[in-house]
């Protein structure tokens, strides 16, 4: 194991004649990582804010790795995505990730969370009223919790085998999760942008949003923008306000908007078996609602 791994799996323990020898000849190493941006983040992410196991292959994990930030892939309101990767100096062991920061409270407009927070109020009082008046306090409330609860979704949609990306970690504020596109860092087209092959990707989107329904889920903002194509496959992203369309009070409307915004889209693509109303239908029979 590299020597500074070593120190860093240490943390506070008394350092021994060796640790003192190597941190005087390197002075560098007390600021930062050798190369890269930052130490990976890996080890400061309990089991439970970790992705499913078995782990991929490919995810780097070693302790010695460090973090290189290569620029943002999407703005939004709420959140940024930058690309990252996170490799062990010297070495060929390196990974993309898609690293999703949620900013500060005072960047930060949540302009779509009063309707899905309806069905996430805490025992806490106190952080009830503060995120329903947007306070500063609430504003950093509001989006640790959206942040839990995209994560908490990726990890149990993957594990149902729904096509999302691969969950890595959760560090506060900051989901890092598997980089959908090229090995060179090129990004996986929207569906909005594709053309081709939409038969079979209405088949896919059908048999996800089936799962989902079973699992009584809806994406709760799905569109043509927030489902990227991958290699011929169908890849879900942007699930901070998943709903459960039983337990929350208008949740049944949440799924007939998903399944009206893209079977609208792929009918207009000319794709027959697109057909809103009867996607409205099959997904409620699964999540076990009353037909309209």
């Amino acid at each position: 194991m590299p020597k500074h791994s070593q120190h860093r799996r240490r943390g506070k323990q008394a350092l021994d004649a060796d640790d003192i020898e190597w941190l005087e000849s390197t002075p560098e190493n007390l600021d930062g990582p050798p190369e890269g941006d930052r130490w990976s983040t890996w080890d400061q992410s309990t089991p439970t804010e970790k992705g499913p196991r078995p782990h991929p292959d490919w995810l780097v994990t070693e302790l010695a790795a460090v973090d290189t930030e290569h620029g943002i892939l999407k703005t939004g309101k709420e959140a940024d995505v930058h690309l990252i990767s996170r490799g062990v100096p010297g070495t060929d062991r390196t990974c993309l990730l898609a690293a999703k920061r949620y900013r500060s409270a005072e960047h930060r407009l949540f302009h779509r969370d009063s309707g899905y927070l309806e069905g996430r109020r805490t025992r806490d009082d106190r952080m009830n009223r503060a995120m329903a008046s947007r306070t500063a306090f609430g504003k950093q409330a509001i989006a640790a919790q959206w942040a839990v609860a995209e994560f908490g979704a990726l990890c149990r949609l993957w594990e149902l085998g729904v096509p999302v990306p691969y969950p890595v970690q959760i560090v506060g504020t900051e989901i890092l999760q598997e980089f959908v596109g090229t090995p060179d860092g090129y990004a996986a087209p929207r569906l909005a942008q594709v053309s081709e092959g939409l038969d079979d990707l209405w088949e896919q989107l059908v048999a996800a949003m089936v799962t989902l329904a079973r699992e009584g889920l809806a994406h709760g903002d799905l569109s043509p923008y927030n489902l990227l194509v991958h290699e011929g496959r169908l890849v879900i992203i942007d699930l901070p306000q998943i709903v459960d369309v039983i337990a929350h009070p208008t949740g049944p409307s949440f799924l007939e908007r998903d399944a009206r915004n893209v079977a609208t889209w792929f009918t207009a693509k000319d794709v027959a078996a697109a057909d809103a109303d009867a996607l409205i239908a099959l997904l409620r029979k699964e999540a076990g609602l009353a037909p309209l």
